[in-house]
């Protein structure tokens, strides 16, 4: 054997690794979810704590959505004098913050505000924003929501209930929804993508470990919380990974409540997401980097798993990937054949339809997303946009790379909307 037959052996074991992690991850996913629907959870009258909340709506040019996004909150089904909404906008340059205060003039009755954030203090991240607006709020409870999300007039209520119930919760995260899922068949694969990865790796890491990922927005944490570990990581672009493993660092949970539910807005184009989704890889390597030596040092060892476990998909699965790609293609246009014996077609033919069982698994979990046109689109997704988050991850790695070389400030990443 060859140093490239050891590589292809290196990224099958890799990569099946992985897959039976994953597998796993989407029995359990599948189990929680029959368990939170057997709660009968009546939160209507199983609240009766109202503690008071500060909801942190981050904005950077957003005129587009805010409109929709602050009526949506002020929507929300939770004692008024008990709920204080703050819009930190951020150095905008549209009309982002005088939508905001038309809303105010209309509802003077409410604790709407906006923190207008202008010159240097601003235009650093969405870390540095809600830093600002954490510093104002007066709640015991501090929400988070993007620009561009409507939550279900109970989700703040589901939230909140989690973390009166549970002390040992440092947060509690919801689950989000693609608002414009039916735009094109872009919009159709985030879908998938977005309910796989909560029902499969959230859900099914909750119930495997007690372990979940704060997603960025429809969150709730203990101000307490935000006290004691001094606020955001502005560095950090990926600033909901690296809270969350701040939280469990302090010995803390971090709950799942798949039933507080919002709508979020997804790129309608193949450029807004892949800038999107190179932000997002590149963050999650610099978490990554900053906790991976001291995974043996924290409290939870599970949480050593957790680290390993995005360690596997952004590492060892990414780099498995592109030899077995390499591989084919030197068997395709090359005399160049694995020496090593096995019906390698099998395998991969296996592989494919692993993939393809545990995505549609969890769309089979969703309320009306089960249906046959996602099923053939689960189909297609294996050769089309998983091959794109192919080159996102590489290309994440390069904007690590070139990030801390040149010691460049985090600024904001906007993305587009629709």
């Amino acid at each position: 054997m060859g140093v490239v037959d050891y590589l292809f052996v290196y990224s099958i074991l890799s990569i099946w690794f992985l897959m039976l992690i994953n597998i796993l991850l989407t029995y359990h996913g599948y189990k929680y979810s029959l368990e939170v629907r057997d709660k009968k959870l009546n939160i209507l009258t199983d609240l009766t704590t109202f503690p008071k909340v500060s909801i942190l709506i981050p904005a950077h040019n957003e005129s587009v959505v805010i409109y929709h996004t602050v009526m949506a909150m002020l929507k929300l089904n939770y004692p008024e004098d008990a709920l204080e909404i703050i819009v930190i906008n951020d150095n905008s340059k549209d009309d982002t913050g005088a939508i905001v205060e038309s809303i105010m003039e209309k509802f003077p009755h409410r604790d709407l505000k906006v923190l207008n954030i202008v010159g240097d203090r601003g235009g650093k991240g969405k870390s540095n924003a809600l830093n600002i607006g954490y510093e104002e709020a007066t709640g015991e409870y501090i929400a988070v929501y993007d620009a561009d999300n409507t939550p279900n007039a109970l989700a703040l209520r589901y939230l909140v209930y989690e973390l009166v119930h549970h002390d040992n919760y440092g947060a509690v995260i919801g689950k989000f929804r693609t608002r414009n899922k039916k735009r094109n068949i872009l919009t159709r694969f985030i879908n998938i993508e977005t309910l796989s990865f909560q029902w499969m790796a959230q859900a099914g890491r909750w119930r495997m470990f007690g372990l979940c990922t704060i997603p960025g927005t429809n969150f709730i944490i203990r101000k307490s919380i935000l006290d004691e570990m001094g606020g955001w990581d502005i560095h950090a672009v990926a600033e909901d990974t690296e809270i969350s493993f701040r939280i469990y660092q302090m010995g803390m949970r971090i709950g799942f409540m798949p039933l507080a539910e919002t709508f979020e807005q997804e790129p309608e184009t193949v450029k807004v997401w892949f800038k999107q989704r190179t932000r997002w890889v590149n963050g999650n390597i610099y978490v990554l980097t900053k906790f991976m030596f001291k995974a043996f040092k924290l409290r939870s060892k599970e949480v050593a798993f957790d680290l390993y476990y995005f360690f596997s998909v952004y590492f060892l699965f990414l780099s498995s990937i592109v030899i077995s790609d390499i591989i084919f293609l030197l068997g395709l246009f090359t005399d160049y054949r694995v020496q090593i014996g096995g019906n390698f077609i099998i395998i991969w033919i296996l592989t494919y339809m692993v993939f393809v069982l545990q995505i549609s698994i969890a769309l089979s979990i969703e309320k009306g997303e089960g249906n046959n046109e996602n099923y053939i689109l689960v189909v297609l997704m294996y050769f089309t946009y998983c091959q794109l988050w192919l080159m996102v991850s590489i290309y994440g790695f390069y904007l690590n790379v070139k990030d801390r070389l040149m010691k460049r400030q985090t600024k904001w990443y906007k993305t587009e909307r629709f």
